[in-house]
């Protein structure tokens, strides 16, 4: 892959990890620059990790992850969206998940990068140079989530519940969308 491929790469598969921080940016009262710096972490971290495990496996792992790893992410994402539609249609005085924690963050990360092992397959069969394709996933990946979590805040701060609301919409479209286009094979 040429350096243009890897970027469009790494721009591509932030995509995902863009729109979930979107959504969690919505849930933050205040936003504070170690929000972006956590999610980014976290997104950008496991959008580089996954990659390289997907490569150090190769073709063994990959035929059994492809083959239901778009149900993985649905589910991930279907789960911690029904969450916060909940909690937006919720008529109680409601606490936001502005939870940045291990045991929040971890499954969000997951979600948003169980494809990147397939692309690390790719990797491996393409000949790429792992580690500069990893280190640009997850710097594009870092970048896009950091700057997310302010887009969210900044609109989530407006429009409060409506916001939520739509955060949980985007994060089930988003998996329905992987399912749909793994089911369909685009993707």
């Amino acid at each position: 892959m040429s350096f243009l491929d890897l970027i469009i790469t790494g721009v591509a598969l932030s995509m995902d990890a863009f729109a979930v921080a979107i959504s969690k940016g919505l849930s933050v009262g205040r936003v504070k620059i170690k929000h972006g710096l956590i999610v980014g972490s976290y997104f950008g971290g496991f959008q580089a990790l996954m990659p390289l495990i997907g490569f150090l496996l190769a073709s063994s792992f990959a035929v059994y992850i492809q083959a239901y790893d778009h149900w993985i992410a649905f589910a991930l994402l279907g789960v911690i969206g029904v969450n916060m539609i909940r909690e937006a249609l919720s008529s109680e005085e409601e606490e936001h998940n502005d939870s940045f924690a291990f045991s929040v963050m971890l499954p969000m990360a997951i979600a948003t990068s169980i494809d990147a092992l397939a692309t690390g397959v790719s990797f491996a069969v393409t000949g790429t140079n792992i580690w500069l394709a990893i280190s640009i996933v997850g710097v594009t990946t870092f970048a896009f989530s950091a700057v997310g979590v302010k887009i969210g805040n900044i609109f989530g701060a407006k429009y409060q519940k409506k916001a939520e609301l739509a955060g949980g919409v985007i994060l089930i479209a988003l998996g329905i969308k992987i399912l749909v286009e793994h089911l369909s094979g685009a993707a």
